[in-house]
């Protein structure tokens, strides 16, 4: 076997030291490989040196990695790129491999650095720190080209074991020096006997520290100080209170203090805020209410409740004999005027002496007027209480009062004398105004519209933002004045004149000073009930107002659009105009008038306000409807005025430009007439003329009903025709109706009128009403009467 050995080695042997004939230059290598590679034989990762010239795994850079780093402890990746011949990226990359496979390094700032490294940087910042007492971190890290926060990491875990030492406020110190600064520390805090400033006593030891220690003294932050006194408190080696972190009250301190305080409260049942002030408690009044929950604080002092006791029985004693006292001549001279005030009113016999009066005074005000004056109220509370009918918001908004209770405004009751009429440019006389009296056309319309929205919500929001009321000087308020409480005490308590203490400067000024706050939030929460029972009458009120404008102020705009006939003809043009805003726009105006006026009594307080009815007729004079509308407040007073205004004008627009105007200052929605509804109001206005033709039987109020039964047919307009324009609206039906039926119109028109001349004649000569010639007019026109029905009957069923 040794033999066989012995020959294999030699074969081996010459094998190495035969020279080939056959030599492979490195392009050839290098191809080799690449093949080596496509076929799979070489099938791990070969890595390229700087140089080109050589192959190197993984594996084996990551071998003397980990060899360099065991080596010097501290390597940068350049410099093992330099050592292993290996691109930058590459060790980079198997560097951090390394580092995650071995706990005991880390990679840092371009740096592998393992745990023994920092071991051995461990044992010489020890043997440095016990040298000199005292290492700054930042100074470590500059050496160690690291960060303060990376050394402060890597020393923690190592301290008391490889450094002796303790760390604080980024300085290293050796115990032997913590200990004499922790015994610095306590002996200068225990020798506080005052309330101090802790970082005026770390300043004083600073400077003692450098005084001693010369050049070579130690720089000690404050911080470090705060932290060895708190770990003194702690630990009970200092007793006292930290406030705020640097305010110390020592123990001895806070023991005398009290003590102090104790005692001159037991002596003298009361102790001033000054003398407290003097003993440094910022907080006296919470202090004395936390250590005597029994005890009073007055202005200037705290007082034990036995000085109401001595002062209430002077008092008694007093009244007993029908005299009276100077309390502060019974009180310490320390006690101000504000304190034997207030210390009187906490007397038993004071508060029932003041609950007596004040009970009188109280009966009196229940006569007092609770209204508001209009200028004080902001007229945007309508459309508050209409969105949300919002109580406590109506109740706050309402709490300015006028100046006495004397001057409640009363309504102007009046009427104007009422504008004569213009004539016609055909018709004249008598005749026609007793045509003007009928009534010339329903104002029914389609019942039950939908009702629209109250307001949107942006409007909403600005309502809510214009309800608030502006600041007002007490003076101008309606709330009893000290004058007239003084007055009501003389008179009430008469004792006081007879004492000879009825001066304003005496006792009573005080005491109207006193219970007229009192008073007056009593008349407030009598007025707030009552404006909390109004609400929900208000909000019903609007309600009901909302109903009512949604019909007429339609059936208004329907009307309006027939005025468009006769814009031609000015003189007619005005009497229609007119005519239409003493009908259909007087109800509208009469009925929004007199519904705000209840609105706002309501909102006011006033308790006889009537229960608002829907069906209720509204009739108003010019001089009513101008005293309610001066009544309003505010701006709303002057848009109602205009409305007033408006309905003595000569155009309809005016009118209608103004009541949108008050509408929306109210809150309230117009509705707009739209092409469907102006469809479906002319239908049923059609449909109920032609009910009331039928149904005539005075042949006088027929023809203004067919007039406007033909115009609703041809022209689909709800025309409203007054006596005197009756001719002119007939005359321009000729090119309407054929000529027979134009014939029967005009005749039956002039039979009316003279029957209508007839009637007026008779009257104004008092003539008996039934004369022949009357009756036989009469008959004429009842005889025409039913060729008249007729026409437009036949005319509206085709």
């Amino acid at each position: 076997m040794d033999d066989e050995l012995l020959e294999l080695q030699r074969q081996f042997e010459f094998a190495q030291q035969a020279k080939s004939s056959i030599r492979l230059s490195d392009r050839n290598v290098v191809e080799l490989v690449q093949k080596l590679q496509e076929l799979h034989i070489i099938d791990f990762e070969l890595l390229h040196t700087v140089t080109g010239k050589e192959y190197i795994t993984p594996d084996q850079l990551r071998n003397e990695i980990s060899a360099e780093v065991g080596k010097l402890g501290r390597v940068s990746l350049i410099d093992l790129a330099d050592a292993t011949g290996v691109d930058l990226y590459h060790v980079e990359k198997q560097a951090q491999h390394v580092v995650s496979d071995d706990l005991g390094l880390m990679l840092i700032q371009g740096e592998i650095i393992s745990q023994s490294y920092w071991d051995s940087v461990a044992e010489e910042v020890n043997d440095r720190l016990q040298e000199c007492s005292q290492i700054a971190l930042a100074e470590l890290a500059a050496q160690l080209h690291v960060s303060s926060e990376m050394v402060a990491s890597v020393l923690e875990p190592r301290l008391g074991t490889l450094v002796k030492g303790r760390l604080e406020g980024g300085q290293l110190y050796t115990p032997a020096y913590v200990a004499r600064v922790t015994a610095m520390v306590r002996g200068a805090a225990r020798g506080i006997a005052v309330p101090t400033n802790l970082s005026l006593l770390w300043s004083s030891l600073q400077q003692l520290l450098q005084e001693m220690d010369g050049a070579s003294g130690v720089a000690v932050e404050g911080s470090f100080f705060q932290s060895l006194f708190n770990g003194l408190v702690k630990e009970g080696q200092l007793l006292g209170s930290l406030r705020a972190g640097v305010h110390w009250t020592p123990n001895v301190f806070a023991i005398a203090q009290k003590e102090s305080i104790d005692s001159f409260f037991s002596q003298n049942s009361f102790i001033n805020y000054d003398v407290l002030h003097k003993l440094r408690i910022p907080q006296p009044i919470q202090f004395l209410q936390s250590r005597y929950p029994e005890g009073i604080p007055l202005v200037t002092t705290f007082v034990h409740p036995s000085m109401i006791e001595m002062l209430d029985a002077a008092t008694e004693d007093a009244l007993e004999r029908d005299s009276w006292i100077d309390s502060l001549s019974i009180l310490p001279m320390s006690f101000g005027s504000q304190d034997a005030s207030k210390l009187l009113s906490l007397c038993p016999s004071i508060q029932q002496g003041l609950k007596d009066v004040y009970d009188l005074l109280e009966k009196e005000m229940e006569t007092f007027s609770v209204s508001v004056p209009s200028s004080t109220v902001v007229s945007d509370d309508l459309r508050e209480t209409k969105i949300g009918h919002d109580t406590s918001r109506s109740t706050e908004s309402n709490e300015t009062v006028s100046d006495s209770s004397s001057n409640k405004q009363a309504t102007e009751k009046g009427s104007k004398k009422k504008k004569g009429r213009g004539a016609g440019n055909m018709m004249t006389g008598p005749a026609e105004s007793e045509l003007d009296n009928q009534d010339s056309v329903p104002t029914k319309s389609k019942k039950n519209q939908r009702k629209g929205k109250n307001i949107s919500s942006g409007q909403a929001t600005e309502s809510k933002a214009a309800a608030k009321l502006v600041k007002i000087k007490e003076e101008n308020l309606n709330v009893p004045s000290e004058d007239w409480v003084m007055n009501k005490i003389t008179v009430l308590v008469p004792d006081f004149e007879e004492q000879g203490l009825d001066g304003p400067q005496t006792i009573l000024g005080p005491l109207a000073h006193y219970l007229r706050p009192k008073l007056i939030n009593s008349w407030k929460e009598r007025r707030k009930a009552l404006f909390t029972e109004n609400a929900e009458r208000m909000k019903n009120l609007l309600d009901n107002l909302q109903k009512k404008l949604d019909e007429s102020f339609l059936n208004m705009q329907l009307y309006e659009k027939a005025l468009d006939l006769f814009e031609d003809d000015q003189s007619t043009s005005v009497i229609f105009h007119r005519h239409l805003l003493r009908t259909t726009a007087t109800t509208i105006a009469d009925i929004l008038l007199h519904n705000l006026d209840m609105h706002n009594k309501l909102k006011n307080g006033v308790e006889e306000v009537a229960e608002p009815q829907i069906s209720e007729s509204i009739s108003l004079n010019a001089g009513e409807r101008t005293s309610i509308a001066k009544n309003f407040p505010g701006s709303l007073s002057n848009k109602a005025l205009a409305v007033v205004e408006a309905l003595e004008g000569k155009r309809v627009e005016a009118f209608m430009t103004a009541l949108r105007d008050i509408a929306e200052e109210s809150g309230l929605l117009l509705k707009k007439l739209d092409k469907k509804l102006e469809r479906t109001l002319l239908h049923s206005y059609q449909k109920d003329l032609v009910s009331q033709v039928s149904a005539e039987t005075d042949p006088v109020p027929l023809l203004p009903k067919v007039v406007s039964l033909i115009y609703v047919q041809f022209h689909h307009k709800a025309l409203q025709a007054p006596g005197r324009a009756i001719a002119v609206a007939v005359s321009r039906l000729k090119d309407k109706l054929d000529e027979s039926a134009f014939k029967i119109l005009t005749d039956y028109q002039t039979a009316t009128v003279t029957l209508l001349t007839l009637i007026s004649a008779a009257s104004v000569e008092e003539e008996d009403c039934s004369s022949d010639r009357l009756l036989n007019r009469r008959e004429l026109l009842e005889t025409q009467m039913p060729a008249l029905k007729g026409l437009v009957l036949r005319t509206s069923q085709s």
